[in-house]
């Protein structure tokens, strides 16, 4: 049986505990563990310095993803985002080989050639992510940007994040069963609404994961898989380690019976 990678969100920690400890302590945290990356997140860094956390990931096996709230097409603007390049090379300082964004405003008038020009010259892979917006966490703005970045044959690929469809009221099993192919990192979380209809992020329980299971099918198997859920207790590692376990398993080949 394989184990399949599994990351970590550092925003799964929580935003407040994660500014006071800084992002360097999780390292010693995930490796602990048993996760295979972890995933930088620029809108909690605080005096952090990204060849230090470049380094301490090296030194603990883990593999670096840079996550970043910018959004990939600025409403009017025909070219990527002008802060892309920069958002890249920072990335690379952090030892990331994936920097993560979000969508943006894409439409049809996008020049995803000078895009494809932008990334060819960088070593940071880009993933895209479906958010929680309107303009950028529904399926059709998704499926009709990676329709062209496959005509085209740009070097992108997607973040599938379970729970934000929710935001939108979309069908995560739709979404899959469409953009599946285009998926190279998928983000877990369940979600719940509260009394006060506030959708929240919560870990999941055996319903979730085997609706998890069946989005996997539409990808292809053995994608890293983030938890972008709450991780909280007075053990943490104990935390992290039960819910990499759960992850790293879900998605494996199916062995059918040799008498059938």
């Amino acid at each position: 049986m394989h184990k399949y990678p599994v990351s970590i969100s550092l925003s799964s920690y929580g935003a407040d505990l994660v500014r006071q400890r800084g992002q360097l302590s999780f390292v010693q945290v995930l490796a602990a563990a048993g996760a295979q990356r972890i995933e930088w997140r620029e809108e909690l860094l605080t005096h952090e310095q990204p060849a230090e956390l470049a380094q301490a990931a090296t030194d603990r096996g883990l593999e670096c993803v840079f996550s970043s709230p910018l959004e990939l097409w600025v409403a009017g603007r025909a070219q990527p985002n002008p802060e892309l390049a920069a958002t890249l090379d920072r990335a690379q300082s952090f030892g990331a080989r994936w920097l993560k964004v979000s969508l943006g405003y894409f439409t049809d008038t996008n020049d995803l050639h000078s895009l494809s020009a932008l990334l060819n010259r960088h070593c940071v892979r880009l993933l895209v992510e479906n958010d929680q917006t309107l303009h950028g966490g529904r399926i059709e703005p998704m499926q009709r940007f990676f329709s062209e970045v496959e005509r085209l044959a740009v070097p992108v690929k997607m973040t599938f994040d379970i729970g934000n469809w929710q935001w939108q009221d979309q069908s995560a099993s739709t979404a899959a069963r469409l953009l599946g192919r285009h998926v190279d990192y998928l983000h877990c979380k369940a979600v719940a609404r509260r009394a006060d209809g506030k959708l929240v992020a919560l870990a999941p329980n055996a319903s979730d994961l085997h609706l998890w299971e069946q989005l996997l099918r539409h990808m292809t198997q053995g994608i890293s898989r983030a938890v972008e859920f709450p991780l909280q207790g007075d053990d943490l590692v104990q935390v992290t380690t039960q819910q990499v376990a759960a992850l790293t398993l879900l998605g494996q080949p199916r062995v059918e019976n040799a008498h059938a």
